[in-house]
């Protein structure tokens, strides 16, 4: 368990977590994400917890889109700000978008993206990647094996790049590719598995 707050990392300036949790689970037969069962809870009130184990608290940022009434009511998510994106059906995109719209102007210095469907990646890989940050212009992200994956850190100055390129399901993935040169890679692959759960076939990835 990690005690510190966000206010405790990045020379005092706020971090705050942004959840990915809107997707409807189209390859698992249209059953959303979220609502996975995982040690017989929701997956994304164990995505919450891995998040604020790995340092992000209290201020966590949900993303629903999918579903998001019977994720309400389902899921335990008490304390954390929850956003509904509309457009959800459109791709990971129009979730990141949403979540950075709604941090920009609220003083956070930067924000750590995390997607709901990779329950191998644990607090270890957070508290890695959130320690990377050094102003609002870092951008870092996970790494395993040295290819880059989640969770990504994305300060600041880079929201409003990372909004215009986001598209369809590709997240934030052109814009880090286009500013490599800039991207701090934390490895993670001793601590953390990035597989995740996309169709039938990985569901044993979860327990019961």
């Amino acid at each position: 368990m990690n005690d510190r707050t966000d206010q405790d990392v990045g020379h005092g300036r706020k971090i705050t977590a942004l959840l990915l949790a809107a997707g409807g689970g189209r390859r698992l037969g249209g059953r959303p994400k979220a609502l996975l069962s995982h040690h017989g809870r929701p997956l994304v009130e164990h995505a919450v917890r891995t998040l604020r184990d790995g340092g992000c608290a209290p201020d966590v940022r949900v993303v629903l889109g999918a579903a998001a009434d019977d994720v309400r009511g389902a899921a335990d998510l008490s304390g954390c700000v929850l956003l509904e994106n509309p457009e959800w059906e459109a791709g990971m995109g129009t979730s990141l978008r949403a979540g950075l719209d709604a941090l920009t102007g609220s003083g956070t210095a930067a924000t750590l993206v995390f997607l709901v469907d990779q329950p191998g990646v644990g607090p270890q890989a957070v508290a890695r990647v959130r320690a990377a940050y050094r102003s609002p212009a870092t951008l870092a992200s996970a790494a395993y094996g040295g290819r880059r994956g989640h969770p990504v850190l994305l300060g600041a100055d880079h929201w409003a790049g990372v909004a215009a390129a986001a598209s369809g399901d590709r997240g934030a993935r052109g814009y880090l590719t286009r500013h490599e040169e800039e991207l701090r890679l934390v490895e993670c692959g001793d601590v953390a598995d990035p597989a995740d759960i996309d169709t039938p076939e990985d569901l044993p990835r979860l327990s019961p």
